[in-house]
This record gives C-alpha cells, sequence and structure tokens, in this order.
C-alpha cells in the first residue's frame, strides 16, 4: 500500500489485507515473510489491530514453536514484530499473557541450562527484551497480577533468575539496562513515561508475598551489579540501584507487614508449589532486615562516593524511599540510610544536595508526626558518636576516597543537626569522642628534614622586597600521618568551623585547650581545630546547611564579639606562652659553628687544586677551608622529628593569629599591643617556614585590622614596640628575641622610623662596645638590616666620586691628526725629561692674578652637621674595622656585607666616606689577601664597591698592596681550571676566580691605574682567553679586557695583535709612515685566536677591516 494512504481503519478490510501475509508466513516461516507481515502491520491503526492481535500474532509465535534449531535472524525479526504489535495493542487475555511470557523466555534461555541466558547475539536479546517489556506494560490490571500467583512461582523464578543474570554478566551495557529495566517492570517500578496499572491494596499484598520469595537473589545480585566494575557505566548501577528498592519497598513495606496474614495463604492443593511461598512473619521480617542491612551498608558506601552525580542521586532516592515505606521494619538499617542522606548534604552536584535536602525535611517532619517512633536527634547523635568513635580506625585503613566520604558524613551529622549541635555536645561522651577522632586524625608527619634544613635569609630586605613572591611560591604544605588528598584536610576544616558556627563557643575553647595542655602529642592538632573554631564562631568561611532538623533556627548567627574576644584573648595567652612560644627550631651548634675558631689558621686553609697543607696564605684563591670539605655531624632522627614538630606547632599558632584577626576585624587592633611583638619575633626566626608564615600572618592581620600595608600597621605601632624592644636589649638573656624584631621591623618599615629607633641604635652601638665577643653574633644582623634599610631609605644621588676616561668616540677617531699627535707626543716626552725652552720657563715663572673674589676670614670653619643616617653609618662602620677580624667566618662575612652597606651610604659625601676608607683599610686587606676563600670572595666585592665611591683615592693602595697577590693568585690558578673538568665548576676556588675577572676589569677603570699596573693585571687575565678554560672564566675575561682596552686602547691593540693578527699592516695609512710587521702576523690559529679575534672586532672593527 502506498505510504501517501492513510491507515485502514476497517478490522474487516485489515483482516483481508493482512491475512496472505500471516497464511504465507505460517506456510514459510523465512525472514523476508516476517519482514513483509511486519511492514504491512504498519498500514493498520490501533484499533483494528487490537481487534486482530490473536490473529496476527499466532503466525508470529508459530514460528517461535517450530521445533529444531532456528536462525538468530529469524527469532530477532519475530521478537521486534510481536514488539511493534504488543506496543500498540493491550493483552487481555491470561492464557496469551503466560504463553508469550514463557515463549519469549525461552528465546533468552540456554537450551542446556534453563536459568542462564543463551550465547546469542546482542541484537536477538536487544529485541527480546524490547518485547518482553512491551508484554508487560501491554498486559491489563485483572491480567498481569495472575503472573504473581503461587502456580506461576517457577516460570516468574526463571524469568527473574534469567533477567538477573543478564543484568550483571552480561558485557553489553545496553542488554545490562534493558534487562534491569524489564526486572524493574516485574516488581511493578517502572520509571519509564508509560501509563502503568495501578495495584489495588489486595493485588499489592499478593506480588509483596509472592516477590518476598525472589527478595534475596534480587538484592543479593544487584548489590553485586552496584558494587561491580566501575567501567560498566553509571546507567546500570543507577538501574540495579532502582531494582534494589523496588524490590525491599515491596516486599518490606511497613503498611503491607501490619496485614502480612490477611495477605499471604497458602492453599493445600498448590503441593511443592506451596514450599516456595514465603511467609512474612515477623521473624522472617526481623531476618531479612539483618541481612539486607548489611548489603545495604555496602551499597551504600560504594555508591555514596561514586564519581557520577546520577549515581549518587539514585542512593539518595533509595534512602528516602525505604525511610519513608520502611521505617519499621528496616530499623536495623535506620543508621546507614541517614548516612547515606547526610553525606549527600555536602556534595558538589546542587541537583543532588537539593534532593537530599528535600528528603531530610521529610523525614524530619515523619519524625516528628510519630511520637512513638525514636527521635530522629537521638538517632543522628548516636550515628554521630558511632562514626567519631570508628572515624580514627577508617583513617588508617581506608583509601582516599573512602576517607573524604567518612567525612562528608560527619560533617553532614553536624550540618543536619544544626543548632542541636550544641546540645549533642554537651554530652560528655560525645565532645570527648569527637575532640580525640579529630586529634588523631589530624596527626601532622613531622619526618620531613628539608623543613629543619631550609634557613630563613640572611637579608631580611632583600626579602621583604620579594616576600609577597616567595610567600607564594614557597609555602610548605602540611603533610598529614593518614591522608594525602587536600580534599580531606578541607572537610576537616569545615567540620571544625562547623563545631564552632553552631557549637558553644566556651565550651568547645576549654575542652581544646585542655587537650593542648595535656599532652605535647595533641598540641598541633588542638591548635589547629581552634583556630578553625573561632572561624567558625564568626560565621568565616560557613556554608550553612538548608537541611538541618530545626529549619528556622539554621542560620544561627555568628557568636557576639565580645564572647569571640575573649576566647581568642585566651588562646592567644596560652599560644604565646614562654613554653608554647619559644620553641627550639634550628640545632643549636653544628660543625661551621665548631670549626670557626680555626679560620684564621694558615695551617688549616687546604689548596683545591692539591691536597698538600699549604702554609703560604698569600695565594686566596688557593685555599679552602678544611670545614666545607668535612660532612657535617647529623642530627639523630629524634631531634630532627622534635625541630620538624616544633616548627609545624608554631606555624599553626601564627595561622591561628591570622585566623583570629580575620574573625574581630578592626576589634583586632587593641589585641596588637600582645600580638605584633610576637609575630616579629617569629618573622625574624631562624627556620625559613617559620618566617615565612609569621610575615604572611603579619600582612593577614594588617589587611583584617583595616591597614593598607604591613609597613603601615608596623609604623602606627612602632611607639610601643621600640619600647619593648629597647627594654629587651637591656636583658638579652632572657629576651634573645629582641634584636630578632628590630631587624624585621628595620627591614618593613620606612624612613620615618629613624627618629623613633635613633636611641635604640647607639643602646646597640654601645653594647657592641661593650661585650663584642658576645653580642657581636646577636648584633650583626641588626646592623645589616639597620644598613640595609638606610641605603633603601636614603639613596645616595650619586655614588661615584669622579667620571672614569672614556674612550674617543668614532667622529674623533676620523678627525685624527697623526702629526699633530706625534708632535704633542715629542713635546711631552722632553717635558718629562726636563728638555724646556726659555719661551716656556718664563712662562712657567709668571705670577697667576689674584682672585676676583676672596672670601673674608670670618672666623673658625664650621663643619656643617651631618643628617642622622650618616652619622650612624659612620658610627657602624667604625665598629666594622674591629668586628673584621673576628674568630667567626659568618660573623665576618655578615660584618663585610654591613661595610659595604655603609661605603654605598656615605658615598654622597667624600669628605666623609675617605676617611673611613682608609680607616678600615688595614683589616680589609687582612681580609682580602690571608683568609678563608669566602671571606676573600666578599671582601673583594666591597673593594670592588670602594673603587666605584673612593675612585684613585685607592689607586695607590690596591696597586702595590691588592693587584700584586691578586694577579699571581689569577696565573697560578689559570693552569688548574684549564685542565679541570666540568665538576670545577662546583668548587670554591672556580667561584673565585670568576668573581675576580667579573670585578678586575670595571676596578682598573675606576682607579684609572697606570701602565705598569695595567701590565700587570693583562699577563694575569691573559692565559684567561683560552679556549680550553671555562667558558664563564672566558666571558669574565673578555669583559676585563674590554675595560682595559677603554683604558689605553693602543697598548692592547698592540698586545692583542702580537697574539695573533688577523691582517697584514703592508699599506700604512700615511706616506710617511714605514710598514709595520707585529708579531702576530701570520700565525696559525691556537686556543687564543676566538677570543682575540673578537676582542679586535668588538672594539677596533674600524682598524681590523683595513
Amino acid at each position: 500500500m502506498p505510504p501517501a494512504m492513510s491507515q485502514i481503519n476497517d478490522p474487516k478490510i485489515a483482516f483481508a489485507y493482512l491475512r496472505p501475509a500471516c497464511v504465507l508466513l505460517t506456510k514459510e516461516p523465512t525472514v523476508t515473510n516476517v519482514e513483509s507481515l511486519s511492514e504491512q502491520l504498519k498500514d493498520i491503526d490501533d484499533a483494528s489491530l487490537q481487534q486482530l492481535q490473536e490473529y496476527v500474532l499466532f503466525p508470529l509465535r508459530f514460528v517461535l514453536k517450530v521445533p529444531g534449531q532456528k536462525k538468530e535472524k529469524m527469532v530477532q525479526c519475530v521478537a521486534e514484530t510481536m514488539s511493534h504489535v504488543l506496543e500498540r495493542t493491550c493483552v487481555r487475555s491470561w492464557d496469551m499473557l503466560r504463553e508469550v511470557f514463557s515463549e519469549l523466555c525461552f528465546c533468552l534461555c540456554s537450551p542446556t541450562d534453563p536459568g542462564q541466558p543463551a550465547d546469542t547475539s546482542e541484537e536477538l536479546k536487544s529485541a527480546v527484551l524490547q518485547c518482553l517489556d512491551a508484554l508487560l506494560h501491554a498486559a491489563y490490571g485483572d491480567v498481569v497480577f495472575r503472573l504473581y500467583e503461587p502456580s506461576m512461582l517457577p516460570g516468574l523464578g526463571a524469568a527473574v533468575s534469567l533477567l538477573l543474570a543478564l543484568g550483571e554478566k552480561d558485557k553489553s551495557r545496553e542488554i545490562q539496562t534493558a534487562a534491569l529495566k524489564c526486572l524493574q517492570a516485574l516488581i511493578l517500578h517502572c520509571d519509564c513515561n508509560q501509563e502503568h496499572v495501578a495495584p489495588l491494596w489486595d493485588e499489592r499484598c499478593s506480588v509483596g508475598s509472592t516477590m518476598a520469595s525472589f527478595l534475596p537473589g534480587v538484592t543479593s545480585a544487584a548489590a553485586r551489579i552496584i558494587t561491580g566494575d566501575l567501567r560498566q557505566g553509571h546507567a546500570v548501577t543507577v538501574r540495579a540501584l532502582k531494582v534494589w528498592s523496588g524490590c525491599v519497598v515491596l516486599v518490606m513495606e511497613d503498611a503491607q507487614l501490619q496485614r502480612s496474614e490477611s495477605c499471604s495463604t497458602v492453599l493445600p492443593e498448590m503441593g511443592r508449589i506451596g514450599q516456595l511461598v514465603v511467609q512474612r512473619t515477623k521473624d522472617w521480617v526481623k531476618a531479612s532486615a539483618r541481612k539486607l542491612c548489611v548489603l545495604l551498608r555496602r551499597i551504600i558506601s560504594c555508591s555514596s562516593a561514586h564519581q557520577h552525580w546520577r549515581v549518587r542521586l539514585e542512593t539518595v532516592e533509595l534512602a528516602d524511599r525505604l525511610l519513608a515505606a520502611c521505617g519499621q521494619s528496616l530499623k536495623e538499617c535506620l543508621g546507614p540510610l541517614l548516612e547515606a542522606l547526610v553525606g549527600a548534604i555536602n556534595d558538589e552536584d546542587p541537583r543532588v544536595r537539593q534532593r537530599c535536602e528535600v528528603a531530610l525535611r521529610d523525614v524530619s517532619l515523619r519524625s516528628q508526626s510519630a511520637p512513638s517512633s525514636k527521635n530522629l536527634t537521638d538517632v543522628l547523635s548516636e550515628n554521630l558518636h558511632s562514626l567519631a568513635t570508628s572515624l580514627p580506625r577508617l583513617m588508617r585503613t581506608a583509601d582516599d576516597q573512602k576517607k573524604l566520604f567518612v567525612l562528608s558524613v560527619l560533617l553532614g551529622y553536624l550540618k543536619v543537626l544544626g543548632p542541636l549541635v550544641s546540645v549533642v555536645l554537651n554530652s560528655a561522651a560525645h565532645l570527648d569522642r569527637i575532640s580525640k577522632a579529630l586529634m588523631q586524625v589530624l596527626e601532622l608527619d613531622v619526618t620531613d628534614v628539608r623543613i629543619v634544613e631550609e634557613r630563613s635569609s640572611t637579608n631580611p630586605i632583600e626579602s621583604s622586597s620579594g616576600s609577597h613572591h616567595s610567600n607564594s611560591t614557597h609555602t610548605q604544605r602540611k603533610h598529614f600521618l593518614f591522608f594525602t588528598d587536600i580534599k580531606i584536610y578541607c572537610v576537616l576544616m569545615e567540620i571544625c568551623r562547623t563545631l564552632g558556627y553552631y557549637g558553644n563557643i566556651y565550651l568547645l575553647s576549654d575542652h581544646m585547650l585542655d587537650l593542648y595542655r595535656q599532652s605535647c602529642a595533641y598540641r598541633k592538632q588542638a591548635a589547629m581545630v581552634l583556630n578553625e573554631l573561632v572561624g567558625g564562631a564568626a560565621g568565616v568561611s560557613v556554608a550553612a546547611a538548608a537541611g538541618c532538623l530545626d529549619a528556622g533556627d539554621c542560620p544561627a548567627p555568628p557568636a557576639s564579639k565580645e564572647d569571640l574576644k575573649a576566647v581568642v584573648e585566651s588562646i592567644m595567652e596560652e599560644y604565646t606562652s614562654l613554653n608554647n612560644w619559644h620553641l627550639k627550631t634550628v640545632s643549636e651548634e653544628t660543625d661551621i659553628d665548631r670549626q670557626d675558631k680555626q679560620m684564621l689558621s694558615p695551617f688549616n686553609l687546604q689548596s683545591i687544586s692539591c691536597g698538600d697543607i699549604i702554609r703560604n696564605t698569600s695565594n686566596p684563591l688557593h685555599q679552602t677551608p678544611s670545614s666545607f670539605a668535612c660532612p657535617l655531624t647529623p642530627l639523630p632522627t629524634s631531634a630532627i622529628h622534635q625541630l620538624n614538630s616544633n616548627i609545624w606547632q608554631l606555624c599553626v599558632q601564627l595561622e591561628g593569629m591570622a585566623r583570629f584577626a580575620q574573625a574581630l576585624k578592626r576589634d583586632f587592633r587593641p589585641l596588637l599591643i600582645t600580638a605584633l611583638y610576637p609575630l616579629l619575633e617569629k618573622a625574624g626566626d631562624e627556620s625559613l617556614l617559620v618566617s615565612q608564615v609569621a610575615l604572611g600572618t603579619m600582612k593577614e592581620v594588617g589587611t583584617a585590622c583595616g591597614y593598607a600595608s604591613l609597613k603601615e600597621m608596623i609604623r602606627d605601632n612602632s611607639d610601643y614596640l621600640l619600647n619593648d624592644v629597647s627594654v629587651n636589649l637591656q636583658r638579652l638573656g632572657q629576651h634573645p628575641q629582641a634584636p630578632q624584631v628590630l631587624t624585621v621591623m628595620l627591614a618593613h618599615s620606612d624612613c620615618s622610623l629613624l627618629p623613633l629607633v635613633g636611641d635604640i641604635v647607639q643602646d646597640v652601638l654601645m653594647a657592641l662596645d661593650l661585650s663584642y665577643d658576645q653580642s657581636a653574633t646577636l648584633f650583626a644582623s641588626v646592623l645589616h638590616a639597620l644598613m640595609k634599610a638606610l641605603a633603601s631609605w636614603f639613596p645616595p644621588s650619586c655614588c661615584r666620586t669622579n667620571k672614569p676616561p672614556s674612550s674617543r668616540s668614532s667622529a674623533e677617531l676620523e678627525d685624527f691628526d697623526i702629526c699633530q699627535f706625534l708632535l704633542d707626543y715629542q713635546k711631552q716626552k722632553e717635558l718629562a725629561e726636563g728638555i724646556t725652552t726659555e719661551a716656556e720657563e718664563m712662562d712657567d715663572l709668571e705670577v697667576p692674578p689674584p682672585a676676583e673674589c676672596e672670601e673674608a676670614d670670618d672666623g673658625p670653619d664650621v663643619k656643617a652637621q651631618l643628617p642622622p643616617h650618616l652619622n650612624i653609618a659612620i658610627d657602624v662602620m667604625k665598629r666594622c674595622v674591629h668586628l673584621l677580624s673576628d674568630p667567626s667566618l659568618r660573623l665576618r662575612l655578615k660584618v663585610l656585607d654591613v661595610l659595604e652597606l655603609c661605603v654605598y651610604v656615605l658615598s654622597e659625601r667624600e669628605d666623609e666616606l675617605l676617611p673611613m676608607a682608609h680607616h678600615c683599610w688595614p683589616a680589609l686587606l687582612q681580609r682580602l689577601t690571608a683568609d678563608d676563600p669566602i671571606a676573600v670572595l666578599r671582601a673583594f666585592k666591597v673593594l670592588c664597591t670602594l673603587g666605584e665611591t673612593c675612585g684613585d683615592f685607592l689607586r695607590r693602595r690596591v696597586s702595590k698592596e691588592v693587584l700584586p697577590k691578586l694577579s699571581v693568585s689569577l696565573a697560578r690558578q689559570a693552569p688548574v681550571s684549564a685542565k679541570a673538568g666540568p665538576v670545577y665548576t662546583h668548587t670554591l676556588a672556580y667561584k673565585l676566580q670568576l668573581a675576580v675577572l667579573q670585578g678586575l676589569g670595571s676596578l682598573c677603570q675606576r682607579l684609572d691605574l697606570g701602565e705598569a699596573d695595567l701590565d700587570v693585571v693583562s699577563e694575569a687575565c691573559l692565559p684567561y682567553l683560552s679556549c680550553r678554560q671555562p667558558i664563564r672564566l672566558q666571558e669574565a675575561c673578555l669583559s676585563v679586557f674590554r675595560h682595559l682596552i677603554q683604558l689605553d686602547p693602543d697598548s692592547f691593540w698592540f698586545m692583542l695583535n702580537q697574539i695573533h693578527c688577523p691582517s697584514s699592516y703592508m699599506s700604512p695609512p700615511h706616506p710617511d709612515l714605514q710598514p709595520m710587521q707585529v708579531g702576530g702576523t701570520g700565525r696559525t690559529r691556537d686556543e687564543y685566536t676566538d677570543n682575540v679575534l673578537k676582542l679586535l672586532r668588538e672594539e677596533f672593527a674600524s682598524n681590523s677591516d683595513r
């Protein structure tokens, strides 16, 4: 029939239209004939097809009944055609339903093992399952319920077993899902969009009694599917959850069990079938509930933490359905069901959270409307106690995903209880159990040795300049013993904040402080909990749950400011007490400390290039201290763990102060009087982690208190801070941290602090004069921070006293007159030899005219008063001279840094700088020529700074006392570095060579050294032009020659061409000049060629091109 025509609505015409195809199919059961009938069925309307249903289905069923092996394609086509008919019609005959149901089940089962599915194609299974689903949906109500009569138990059981086997073991997700969907239809729990038969009460009881026989098998198999391989997909898991909950609700429904005697009777004529019928007695219900509880715990533990949100949503649906329908029969399952709901209240998906909140509200309403049942609050509090009891064990044994779920459940209990948490925590058992669980779960791992090894920067100004960056990139993450996932830590902190938000802050803080004082093992954990309790009480980072029991009081207001302030004061008093604040974070003595006093002895200086003991200390490049060749004595493991524990305790307490400030905001300002000084102490701590956390804490405190910056906070509170520093400096025995406080204040302040700190600086210098051997180490960092602060607060307008001689420009070279140059040269030579003409002598005897303006001698000259920062720099520089010979190498290095800063600060006043440079020269010279190589390195840096600022004032001293020794050292070490391998670049000798070469050129240029000195320097540096030297030494040597060429280009042009001449100079630039042949002309390439050519090209490009 053409497709444009309308469907046939007359049953007689439809019969005549379909009869040939049905007869042909009966005679010749082929795939083609089945497909032909299927196409013709599309032309019949539903009403006509309903009247012809049995006639049309007969040939299709006949094909299935034909004995012998049938092709899979044939059975598939028949099943698809029957599905088409059943989807458009209703089954009114019980015989038809029973027979078609059996025939379809036979198509699925194995011929040899009827309880197991046949090994057929996925397409065949899918078509048969679709047909079976259509059959169950097409059956009329009075017909379909006859499936659940006791006489049908064997056939129904076979079908259920078959569908469960397909749902559990089939490899296709589609087949698994279709089988479970059919099972849903069998247990009257189908969720499709079609209309379903609503059973009457007696019919539902009958179905429930029948399905009770299959309850163990269905629930066990569905539980295996739910907890099976995750690769099966979320759709299969969701279907299995629906089957499990639907079957349990159908069998264990409270309303049915109350009338179970009238719902199920065993007739005597049933025979052996009667043994299959289950009587739902109280004992059976109790035993079944016990077994279901075991399965339920397994299901919830797996599905509640599932990755897909639909599985978690269906878990909430399951819990809500069972609590609503089976609350009495499944009393033993009440805990796991509530746990499933409570755990989902913190779900990351909003759809799951919203459904969970609705379910919890329904549970709460049902609990209030059933006074005879157990109070829900009591159940939740018992579950909370039980979970807190098992929490430490679970955190030790479970994986991170399970731990996260358990903690989410604990958090959910707190949120559901809401304001009732304070009531629950009034129970000493609950409070003790929860607090002890948190103490054990939050135990830190203190075995990381790197935390102890990392020291804070010795330069507080430099560390402060990049403190924001360093804090953000170098903050150490906490490591815990029982978990690694950061999400677990976040949930634990939210638990603590929720406790603080809903609980009694006085009760909780007092209890945690008791634990804090009880044992050092609990101290760090108790501090973490206390910090978050205060934050939660203030409402910081707390999200109140919408599903708590007392919905009207859920958004409980945070604690009052007065209560918070009182709690914070008591906690801070405990944190900053002597025993809990001044903890040891670094080892007291190291091998370097024990050997510092031997550093000045030349017999203890070893050569890098050989193992001989060198008695001649005039070669600083050839020396290295023996202490650096010896490994440090390792600390015992217990000592490392204790130092680690102390460091983490201080960090947690510092983080707590930041949290307290965020809780109180501007109300924290009065507490700065007691909090800021301890924070400054820890910001100067030797432990890198402690100092970083303290600095970050101070910034957070400043922000919370309304300060624009850390500098502003210190400036506004500097009066009482400096008063405390001044008092404590006089009692260093009791307050050894006072210098650290002053150091940090200087590092994070501006010049407005200088008038206030002036007296303290004089106190420090006086203490240094009276007992420098005891206080020098303490105050060296203070002086360094002071000078660094002065250098940044008062940058000199000009740090050079004279300009270096500049090379001739290209324009001058172009206008250069060689004849005039030679005449001038002859005149200068005659003057030098004393040969002068009579006219020139008369010119010399002429008296210069008197000055036009002479100032009258009004009185004695009065020296202008120096600014305070220059006076401080001079006083500090005088002390540095005496400290440069201290036995401690670290102190000498620190003093050299201070000396360099003093020179920088004084560079704007030459009349003050030069006398001080003269005063410190002898001590500096000793460090340059007879000290540890590290000290030589640092002293040479100071010398370069002096050369930049003092200029030719140091020319004679450097020329006679420094250059010869440095040149000899460079020359002696050159063969060693030329032959050394790549490891040599990590040695101290290499670093010293590199530093000298990098600074020597600019030093010579600044001092404007003479030809003889330049020859000495070039002679020493020439071996470093070799390509055999390390690359960086070659580059540094090239920089030396570039500076030297600026001083005397002609001499160095000639010297370089003597080594290697790139072209002959046979044609002179002037006819009066004779041709010249330099020594390097025609010389073959050697190890110096590349670097010499580079210098000639860069500095003498015009000459070398000619």
